[in-house]
Parts: C-alpha cells; sequence; structure tokens
C-alpha cells in the first residue's frame, strides 16, 4: 500500500489523528514503543494494553508485518508474555500470537484489570 493508502485507512477507519498523521512509519515506531513499554512495565490498564494490540492488527490488516523493525520487536513481545495459551484480544482473525498472553511483568493498574477480568486466581 502507498503511505497515502494506508492515511486513508485509517482516516476512514477512524483511528486518532496523530496515528493518521504517523502512517506507515508511525505505526511501525508505536508497535516498537509499545514492545518497550512493555519491556519496562506496562504502566497503564488492560484496555490500554488492547488498544496497543490493536497497533499491531492494523499493521497486519495493512500488510506491513515485513517493514524493518517489526520481525525483530515481535521477537521481543513474544519474549515478554506468560499465559500464552489464554486469548486476552481478537486484533484480527486468525490467531496471531499477541493477542494471547499478557506480559509476564504486570503490574500496577494493568496487573489490577487483569486480576478483575480473571485472569489470576
Amino acid at each position: 500500500m502507498t503511505d497515502d493508502e494506508i492515511t486513508g485507512y485509517l482516516e476512514d477507519n477512524g483511528y486518532p489523528p496523530h496515528i493518521v498523521r504517523g502512517g506507515k512509519a508511525g505505526l511501525v515506531k508505536r508497535w516498537q514503543k509499545f514492545v518497550s513499554e512493555v519491556e519496562r512495565g506496562y504502566r497503564y490498564g488492560f484496555d490500554d494494553y488492547r488498544n496497543d494490540l490493536d497497533l499491531r492488527g492494523v499493521i497486519t490488516t495493512l500488510g506491513l508485518e515485513n517493514e524493518a523493525g517489526i520481525a525483530e520487536a515481535d521477537e521481543r513481545l513474544k519474549q515478554m508474555l506468560t499465559q500464552s495459551d489464554r486469548r486476552v484480544w481478537e486484533s484480527v482473525d486468525g490467531n496471531p500470537f499477541w493477542d494471547f498472553g499478557y506480559p509476564r511483568n504486570a503490574s500496577g493498574e494493568l496487573l489490577n484489570d487483569l486480576r478483575e477480568a480473571g485472569f489470576f486466581e
């Protein structure tokens, strides 16, 4: 897809202006930033976590999974996930790895939300 087609898709599907403005490069950069946030200890809640997983879903939808930096970020995220047999979200059709499990270092708001959602006994 061209940058204009990507921007058009994002705009047509109601993505926030900062995501639309960022286009392809912004999606890749935001995914990498999300993975870094997970590695450091994701400080937001479960709804925010799921919204960030949607970024990876749109990357797949737009056919951007081969862009530089995506595979490396994916591998880093895989290393951070635990309970990878439990689906936490459905960002795209199928069973993409990022829709399963949650960060093994979950704490704070995310940990509380995961408990409330029944991911811990």
